[in-house]
């Protein structure tokens, strides 16, 4: 079935390091979005027919600066356009700062059922380097509201290789979060983008990011430490407790299919992929006066089709199953690439059993290398 995806762009403030499509909230423009987002979710149907859809993910931005009656007006939206799935997963992304157990009890009578926290570190200095406005003591305050409004199914986002951070601090905040016992964690790895105002910040403080050696430790022993309180890799930069997989981001990792809402929000079906304009006021424009959306529309080749489900599927732990390659593509992936894998296998990178191909850790470490061949 369909993942379903809604962008909200605002935030109460941008920062430093983020790279998405977002902006300043401004109580107005919200307004006229959600207008918008409601138009464009339920005229989907008439574009795309009734189809079945079985997640829906509100990202941003800060999707939790939505007040609780409008994100249920988003997901009702979703079962007008849609056959959704009574036992659905709907998540919503949302920052420790702008939660109260009350409000969260109102996204849960919503339709919410699952909540990502941006936490990304338990130090209140990585934070300020980061300028997030919560700290420590408010992201555990905001799992312990969750709880409170018996959400049952939380995710926590932390980020590693921060500007100045060690080893040793790195691994506090994994050992914080593993105590605090969410479903799911997302560990990512902080890229400085060229126009970041943290890469300026950094220059001038003479902040550095640890040695690549040690980034490869941060990842190695974090993952090492999760397994030992419970949780699973099941892809590069996710764990969970057994049965509790993202079900809506495991979608774009196993070559499914979904639409997304909203300014700059991506979509595939059918072997194409499109994007909505980014700009928030355009979007808003185009969709009052009944304008096309679509940004940039790319109907993908046979070979990019099967490139894209290889390169995807590496990065979960579970692999590639090539005899499922074949059966969708007629690809047999180890004739057309296993003379370039080959190497990857014989330096322990790469595993090949049973036609199923998978990463080992230390190949996680080097993947966009492995990957590369498909590409």
């Amino acid at each position: 079935m369909l993942g379903l995806y809604v962008h909200v762009p605002f935030c109460s403030a941008i920062c430093n390091y983020c790279n998405f499509n977002r902006g300043l909230f401004d109580a107005d423009l919200k307004r006229r979005y959600l207008v918008a987002l409601l138009s464009e979710i339920t005229g989907s149907s008439a574009r795309h027919g009734r189809l079945a859809a079985d997640t829906i993910y509100f990202g941003g931005g800060t999707p939790s600066l939505l007040e609780p009656d409008e994100v249920g007006q988003v997901i009702s939206a979703c079962e007008q356009a849609f056959e959704v799935a009574r036992d659905r997963e709907v998540t919503l992304e949302a920052n420790p700062e702008t939660v109260t157990v009350e409000r969260l009890e109102g996204y849960r009578r919503a339709g919410v059922n699952r909540l990502s926290f941006g936490v990304q570190s338990f130090r209140d200095d990585e934070l300020r380097r980061l300028s997030r406005l919560h700290g420590a003591d408010r992201a555990r305050a905001a799992l312990r509201e969750a709880r409170a409004a018996r959400f049952d199914n939380v995710s926590l986002d932390l980020m590693m290789w921060l500007p100045g951070q060690s080893v040793s601090a790195w691994l506090e905040s994994v050992e914080e979060a593993a105590s605090l016992r969410p479903e799911h964690l997302s560990l990512y790895l902080l890229e400085v983008y060229p126009n970041a105002p943290l890469r300026d910040e950094m220059a001038r403080a003479r902040w550095s990011q640890a040695p690549d050696d040690d980034a490869a430790t941060m990842y190695v022993t974090a993952m090492e430490r999760l397994e030992a309180a419970g949780y699973e890799q099941y892809e590069i930069s996710n764990v969970a407790r057994p049965g509790l997989r993202s079900c809506h981001n495991l979608k774009y990792w196993t070559d499914g299919e979904w639409l997304g809402f909203g300014c700059g929000a991506h979509s595939t079906r059918d072997g194409v992929r499109w994007k909505n304009v980014s700009a928030t006021e355009e979007y808003v424009s185009r969709v009052t006066r009944g304008w096309a959306l679509e940004a940039d529309v790319h109907r993908l080749s046979d070979a990019e089709r099967v490139g894209d489900a290889l390169f995807m599927g590496l990065r979960l732990t579970d692999g590639i199953d090539e005899r499922a390659i074949e059966f969708r593509y007629g690809v047999d992936v180890w004739q057309r690439y296993g003379s370039d894998l080959q190497r990857y296998v014989e330096h322990g990178l790469l595993t090949r059993e049973d036609r199923r191909l998978s990463l080992t850790r230390r190949g996680m470490l080097l993947a966009h290398e492995v990957m590369a061949v498909f590409v």
